[in-house]
């Protein structure tokens, strides 16, 4: 295993190969990239990783369907609630038209309280201006406002339930989507977050690299782990420790590691 210089220098290499305009086609992000209006870009974000998980073909396949269902204009179409006339059906793997609709009551809720998730996020900055783990306390945010808007029913296809141990791999990668401003790949468009203040993105294949690596030795895939390993990421980029998804990524689909 390299020294963590090496290490660095190495995942610094891959995340240049992979942060790059090209990589936008074939990955769910250009979905909130098809949109300029924050509203749009946060409603795509957030509903599009929720259903980011098998073969990526599909993923988008089903990002496709599920705009078309919203007319692509995911803002107005929840405005106008018209998720209510949305008929049953299938939208990916095990995510229905009613998992839909529950998630876009809440959604309307919020909107209708804070104009924006970004200014829903700004209202839940800790007084002193640092957060203690900002993922989960937006998601928990969220889930308490999902559950008000369906008349106290929760609904884990719509974000997981347990939000403060889970791993939140799929919120995580839509506040990448929303935060990170480098300008290449992510919209940027948040500022109740820093880039600093994100956490890596964590499933099976990226835990795994991770501990190939020696970047972590946990075992389990959960909110922990996502903490230690963000927490390494960040002593080679402070600020910027998330830009190592994309060279996690790159080294899952390539199978290149260090020497």
């Amino acid at each position: 295993m390299p020294d963590f210089e090496s290490l660095k220098i190495f995942l610094d290499q891959e995340v240049a190969r992979y942060n790059t305009p090209e990589f936008i086609e074939d990955d769910p992000v250009r979905f909130p990239r098809m949109f300029t209006d924050v509203r749009d870009v946060e409603i795509t974000s957030l509903l599009v990783s929720a259903i980011a998980w098998g073969r990526r073909p599909m993923i988008l396949k089903s990002a496709e369907k599920m705009l078309a269902l919203m007319e692509h204009q995911p803002y107005a179409w929840m405005a106008d609630r018209a998720y209510e006339e949305l008929p049953d059906g299938n939208i990916h793997r095990t995510f229905f038209a009613a998992n839909l609709r529950h998630f876009m009551r809440g959604l309307h809720l919020l909107y209708s309280r804070y104009g924006t998730l970004d200014a829903l996020a700004a209202s839940l900055r800790p007084a002193g201006g640092h957060w203690h783990g900002a993922a989960w306390e937006i998601a928990a945010e969220i889930n308490r406002a999902l559950c008000e808007a369906n008349d106290g029913r929760t609904d884990c296809r719509c974000l997981p339930l347990n939000a403060d141990k889970s791993a939140l791999k799929r919120f995580n990668m839509a506040l990448r989507w929303l935060v990170r401003d480098d300008g290449i790949v992510d919209t940027g468009l948040w500022k109740s977050v820093r880039p600093s203040e994100l956490y890596i993105p964590l499933d099976v294949h990226v835990g795994n690299i991770s501990r190939q690596l020696g970047l972590t030795d946990r075992r389990a895939n959960d909110r922990r782990t996502v903490e230690d390993l963000t927490a390494v990421l960040a002593r080679m980029c402070p600020d910027d420790p998330v830009k190592y998804d994309f060279a996690l990524f790159g080294i899952g689909v390539s199978g290149r590691h260090p020497e």
